[in-house]
């Protein structure tokens, strides 16, 4: 029944959405070729809020817990769950004091409106999940960027989506070269649950209904602990708070 009911409702969903897109592409681009990264920014800001509103269409709530947790005035390593493209949105607007960047697979830097954009532009890097020796350097540059402006970075460890809430293995390499080249950051895991509940159908329709929680764990210091430690910490700390 709930399949059924959300056919129509996709459709005006789908409409909103893909409209958010197209009108702020070329705001972001003039925000960004004319006014620079602080403008841009605020554009990819409220793009990302106009997204979550989006949502409540189709009964979805973002819920954001501890937020109070994250250290400010300090790099921040963001390591969490990946259950679907909500769980983006999601942190881009409520964790935007914080100028998140993520690491991205490649070909989401192309044929997006907006969001490719972003992608390239708004300071966040794209690897080639084929060539690892290429993903090396790109994630160092990210790291070396956050260490250098106190913003944050996110990454996936899982490496692809859960399609079922279930996690996959976290991966090492990515978040070791964030560690190792922003040693005076903090890495602070996240819990995402209930985000793959809407595309439960795949991608149409969509799940009503779900409420979308995020669960932000105590700060991990890099500089305080070997790198075997904090991953076995960050991936603890995700992985007992997913329901």
């Amino acid at each position: 029944m709930e399949k059924l009911i959300s056919y129509p409702i996709s459709v005006i969903y789908y409409l909103c959405f893909g409209l958010c897109l197209v009108v702020f592409h070329p705001i972001q681009w003039i925000c960004f070729n004319v006014f620079g990264y602080q403008a841009h920014k605020k554009s990819v800001d409220y793009l990302n809020f106009c997204l979550v509103k989006c949502t409540n269409l189709i009964g979805t709530w973002f819920q954001f817990r501890n937020i109070n947790k994250i250290p400010k005035g300090a790099p921040i390593i963001f390591v969490a769950n990946h259950q679907s493209m909500y769980d983006i949105i999601g942190i881009i607007w409520y964790l935007r004091k914080f100028h998140p960047k993520f690491v991205s697979k490649k070909e989401l830097g192309t044929g997006i409106p907006s969001v490719s954009y972003n992608l390239r532009h708004g300071g966040s890097v794209l690897i080639d999940r084929k060539d690892p020796k290429q993903a090396i350097p790109t994630i160092k540059g990210l790291a070396e960027y956050i260490e250098t402006y106190k913003r944050s970075a996110v990454i996936f460890p899982e490496g692809t989506r859960s399609k079922d809430g279930k996690p996959k293995e976290f991966a090492q390499s990515g978040l070791k070269i964030l560690c190792k080249y922003a040693p005076s950051a903090y890495v602070v895991p996240i819990s995402i649950n209930n985000s793959w509940k809407m595309v439960k159908f795949g991608a149409f329709p969509m799940g009503l209904g779900n409420r979308l929680e995020f669960i932000i764990h105590d700060p991990i210091a890099v500089s305080d602990f070997s790198f075997e430690e904090i991953m076995q910490k960050t991936e603890k700390a995700v992985v007992q708070s997913l329901k």
